[in-house]
């Protein structure tokens, strides 16, 4: 397979798209701290998105917070939209990757990736939205796999710590790993914390359009991954979790299915054993538990509905109990907040069997990290977006739509993360 470099007529190695939008500024300031720390002009990168003025605004605004002037004049400006793939084809045309931060991703993540698989460009994005990820990997693996490009989805919070997390329990298990449950927990600062809209709004859809994932997968035709050990049981809706201290509920976002995803490529290419996971969210004392079952239930009720969902768009805040706004975080609510992920693994020591008997050996790990999703995440992303640039014979041998441990299981991209503050360490 041919490896895509820069040249003359791929002057960049990395381009943003949708530098502007609420995550894509952050990833803007992600790269230029990144690039820093290498040899001067030792990677070229562009920032694109539908306006010109906005675009030169957020290069403005990182050049100031960075205290790098540089940044206005040396960062190039490509104009390209959605809803024109024509301007998405000249975009991809010049990228080595595209760092696509557009969503929610179930209505505009689709053209971007068609443009990258036709014109060569390798494609990563940070979507926590299973039926977007899964759609794309049942049409367009094989064309990607053709033209020898990588499309890597949930390179974010979602879900590079659950799956690389698992992937590493297993690497640190003296012998063979059969189940991992994952508790993720999240502090605050004083001043609280809360997520910007756009992951809402791809909650409303994913769960009101929950039918449609089912017969997605049912054309896939997978067999059942076999099962070593006993099976792992699923906790309850809500339970009280000694590992944790605290109530806690089953993970909403796509850690779990992308984590199964990876398990199966594992399985069916590199023949490793495959690991039952269940991914689960502390939610705090009585009270929280309260404020959670009523908006849940208004949240499930209201999605059901277009008028209802239309309620959520509209009113976010008022919904979620603040936990979700328009405007976002502040950077002072993002610098005081932080995350943590206990793997609890279990498996059988080294020369058992996994077909007798029961699980004779325990390992927990954590991953530790800043706030999630707008220091976290593109911190995430631009590590993996290296991590191809510089690794790519250790990736699988063909181009194709990966998750991230089935792309990078073999590669250095848990030193990396290590290096640049998402912490993974045994207990």
């Amino acid at each position: 397979m041919a490896r895509v470099e820069t040249t003359s007529s791929r002057p960049y190695h990395l381009v943003i798209f949708g530098a502007s939008g609420f995550t894509g500024q952050f990833v803007v300031e992600e790269v230029a701290r990144t690039l820093s720390e290498g040899p001067k002009g030792s990677l070229k990168w562009a920032v694109a998105g539908r306006s010109k003025q906005k675009l030169e605004k957020v290069l403005e605004q990182a050049a100031t917070v960075l205290s790098k002037p540089e940044l206005r004049t040396e960062v190039d400006i490509i104009v390209a939209d959605v809803g024109s793939p024509d301007s998405l084809a000249a975009m991809c045309k010049q990228a080595v990757i595209v760092l696509n931060c557009v969503g929610p991703y179930r209505f505009f993540g689709e053209p971007v990736v068609k443009a990258a698989v036709e014109n060569g460009a390798h494609h990563i994005d940070i979507s926590g939205e299973p039926q977007f990820l899964e759609g794309i990997q049942l049409n367009y693996h094989s064309q990607a796999a053709d033209k020898g490009v990588y499309i890597i989805g949930s390179c974010g919070f979602d879900s590079i710590p659950a799956d690389l997390g698992v992937l590493f329990t297993r690497d640190q298990f003296k012998g063979t790993l059969t189940a991992v449950e994952s508790f993720l927990t999240l502090s605050t600062g004083s001043e609280g914390g809360c997520v910007h809209d756009g992951t809402w709004q791809s909650a409303v859809y994913g769960l009101s359009d929950q039918h449609k994932l089912q017969s997605l997968r049912r054309k896939f035709n997978h067999k059942p991954l076999p099962t070593a050990g006993p099976k792992l049981k699923r906790r309850g809706a809500l339970f009280f979790s000694n590992e944790i201290q605290q109530y806690s509920v089953p993970f909403m976002g796509s850690d779990a299915a992308v984590v199964k995803r990876s398990q199966r490529f594992l399985t069916e290419e590199q023949k490793a054993t495959p690991v039952q996971y269940g991914a689960y969210a502390g939610v705090g004392g009585l009270w929280n538990v309260i404020k959670l079952l009523f908006a849940g239930m208004m949240f499930f009720f209201l999605t059901k509905f277009s008028f209802g969902r239309n309620l959520l768009i509209k009113y976010p805040e008022f919904f979620s109990f603040g936990l979700f706004s328009k405007d976002g975080p502040t950077r002072e609510q993002m610098e005081a907040a932080s995350f943590q992920f206990a793997f609890y693994g279990e498996g059988y020591t080294e020369g058992q069997d996994p077909s007798k008997g029961k699980p004779n050996a325990k390992i927990r790990t954590l991953v530790r990290g800043p706030e999630c999703a707008y220091v976290t995440t593109p911190i995430a992303m631009v590590q993996v977006a290296l991590t191809i640039l510089n690794e790519s014979t250790a990736m699988p041998k063909t181009g194709g739509v990966y998750t991230p441990a089935a792309a990078f299981a073999r590669t250095t991209l848990i030193d990396r993360l290590n290096k640049h503050g998402i912490h993974f360490s045994v207990v």
